[in-house]
């Protein structure tokens, strides 16, 4: 049974979220402001962390920048604003994804559940699938959800590290943000240009620290990862 950490400071949403959560057989554990969340996050482990942007004190985008320190723990922001600028704030900060208040309980599920599938294969494969993808220096590790170049960890969230495996399975091959959308945001709602531009910048950055620059944009078309590196 998965576990689900809810973030808010306002206990009605908190009721709400958890009896959406509950009756899809998740377990929930709450927590009313951001310095009681990194605790918890401590001490419990969590599968997902629904985590709202504005509260007192500790706010959701600092709870977020301090859980990415060493965790790859899947974060679904929520916030009362709907706020082009907000949102990509938020996901450039390492969320996976991002629901604006008032929101439906049957569409936060299904985006949390959307955001998990990225955990586990789609289906089991015929024959034993490979545990790596080896792209020149970069090697993924299917298994831990673990990035390389070289012999240097590039630290990423689950929905970078299915971007990435997406490019990386087909080298040279150019992905639109449709396409990549479809094949590794895998939401079943609509994802606008700005979200996967956001995550690519982010994987960018992660792999310029570490000397890398392997995903190249291919203007008016997409993205790819060159198959020269």
């Amino acid at each position: 049974m998965l576990k689900i950490l809810v973030v808010d400071d306002d206990p009605h949403i908190r009721d709400i979220v958890r009896f959406a959560l509950a009756k899809e057989g998740f377990t929930v554990v709450e927590a009313e402001d951001g310095a009681r969340a990194l605790v918890l996050c401590a001490a419990e482990a969590p599968d997902l962390v629904v985590l709202d942007i504005t509260m007192p004190e500790l706010d959701g985008t600092e709870v977020c920048r301090r859980l990415r320190r060493d965790s790859r723990v899947p974060i679904v922001f929520l916030s009362s604003r709907d706020d082009e600028i907000d949102r990509v704030l938020g996901l450039e900060l390492g969320g996976d994804d991002y629901v604006t208040k008032p929101f439906s309980p049957r569409e936060l599920v299904a985006r949390v559940k959307a955001v998990l599938r990225r955990l586990v294969p789609l289906e089991p494969a015929a024959a034993p699938a490979p545990h790596d993808i080896r792209c020149g220096r970069l090697r993924l590790d299917l298994e831990a959800f673990r990035a390389f170049w070289d012999d240097g960890e590039v630290v990423l969230t689950v929905t970078e590290f299915g971007l990435l495996r997406t490019l990386a399975e087909h080298p040279g091959r150019v992905f639109t943000r449709d396409a990549l959308m479809d094949r590794a945001y895998a939401l079943d709602h609509y994802v606008n240009d700005r979200t996967i531009d956001s995550h690519i910048r982010r994987v960018r950055a992660k792999l310029q620290a570490v000397g890398a620059a392997p995903i190249e944009t291919v203007h008016g078309l997409g993205y790819k990862l060159s198959d020269r590196r």
